[in-house]
């Protein structure tokens, strides 16, 4: 029994090269799932010729990718978990329904077939892994794509710690099993494959990149991203899901600032360390508070979650204050620049204790076919 392999491509006023790549997967054993995101009646032809190599929905207005791609897992988890024998050249095969790839591909003719098919494979062998069809962005490519991938890239990495090449690539593998955390990522429009990655990345999903042929026609006039709305939304995506160690830094800062100037005018002895101490006390709480509800959304549990916790900000705590310390004592650095290099030395450290060891999530169980069905009905 092989898994089958299904291809998910959102559509939005696509040209004809849709056709090709449809026929084309179908061919190579993909059943193909295309919704038709709003496009009206002009491509009400073009959709109806695909619904002979491909099963089409339609949203009755456009709602955006992430919709759209929402819309069919939520189809394929419902109403594609059948096993059914297939013919093929050598004979019959049992393909299993439960035992699913599913492959989202651009309709702009981006992705060729033989990418499409090796993904596939790739994530076939790899069930728990996300695979991402990662283009070079090299040569002839339109400075806006290069930029914009560039930027996110860099940003992404900062924000999770985990590298990505290829963070805005459409082509992506995985697994039926991974439908339901799918379908709760929030996102309607391009931001959503952002959230996509963010998310996983808390999760400890392993990430695999393999490389396609990057492919632009007409500098990517098909293409119906909108530089700088559709980027504000990404972007601001990421820095929503930083905003827990941004705010947690600013308060360490302001709190450290203020302490240092008081204990100062007051004449304090040793107010540099009591400072330093004060705001991480302060800081350290509003922290594990955003992170556990927030950010890593952990399930575990308080007692357990807290304590771990507690033994980390004791260490970061001890070698914050040597190292702020030696700065200021040993070094002569100013005092606040010296407090800015500090925290970004150990909030490196903090960040992969809690993602990995305080807050790591197991993967969750598949939601119900009920759950699934409340979380998006896909439209008639």
């Amino acid at each position: 029994m092989r898994c089958r392999t299904i291809a998910l491509i959102p559509a939005y006023e696509p040209d004809a090269k849709i056709k090709d790549l449809t026929k084309e997967l179908n061919d190579r054993g993909f059943n193909v799932v295309i919704v038709d995101d709003g496009s009206g009646p002009d491509y009400a032809d073009l959709f109806e010729g695909l619904s002979t190599d491909a099963t089409v929905l339609t949203h009755s207005e456009n709602r955006g990718k992430g919709a759209a791609l929402k819309t069919g897992l939520n189809y394929i988890n419902k109403y594609m978990a059948y096993t059914e024998s297939v013919l093929t050249g050598t004979g019959t095969e049992t393909v299993s329904g439960k035992d699913a790839v599913i492959v989202t591909v651009d309709a702009d003719g981006q992705h060729l077939p033989d990418d499409v098919q090796r993904v596939a494979e790739i994530s076939a062998a790899r069930p728990e892994a996300l695979v991402l069809g990662s283009r070079a962005l090299e040569g002839d490519i339109p400075a806006r794509s290069r930029f914009g991938n560039t930027v996110t890239r860099h940003v992404y990495s900062a924000a999770t710690g985990v590298k990505v090449h290829d963070t805005q690539t459409g082509l992506r593998a995985f697994h039926r099993s991974m439908i339901p955390r799918l379908l709760k990522i929030e996102g309607e429009r391009y931001e959503y494959e952002i959230n996509m990655l963010m998310v996983l990345a808390t999760e400890g999903v392993p990430v695999i990149e393999e490389r396609i042929e990057t492919v632009y026609e007409d500098n990517n006039k098909g293409s119906h991203f909108r530089t700088v709305r559709d980027a504000v939304r990404v972007y601001k995506e990421i820095l929503k899901f930083s905003a827990s160690s941004l705010a947690s830094f600013a308060i360490d800062y302001c709190v450290y600032a203020l302490l240092l100037a008081a204990t100062r005018a007051a004449g304090i002895a040793n107010g540099l360390i009591i400072s330093n101490i004060g705001a991480r006390l302060v800081s350290g709480t509003a922290n594990y508070t955003l992170n556990r509800k927030l950010v890593f959304r952990s399930r575990a549990g308080f007692a357990k979650s807290a304590l771990e916790y507690v033994v980390l900000a004791a260490f970061i705590l001890a070698g914050n204050t040597i190292v702020l310390s030696t700065l200021v004592g040993t070094l002569g650095m100013n005092s606040l620049l010296a407090k800015l290099i500090t925290e970004i030395i150990f909030f490196a450290i903090s960040w992969t204790v809690q993602k990995y060891v305080i807050f790591f999530k197991e993967n969750e169980e598949s939601a119900t076919a009920g759950e699934v069905a409340r979380l998006q009905e896909v439209e008639e």
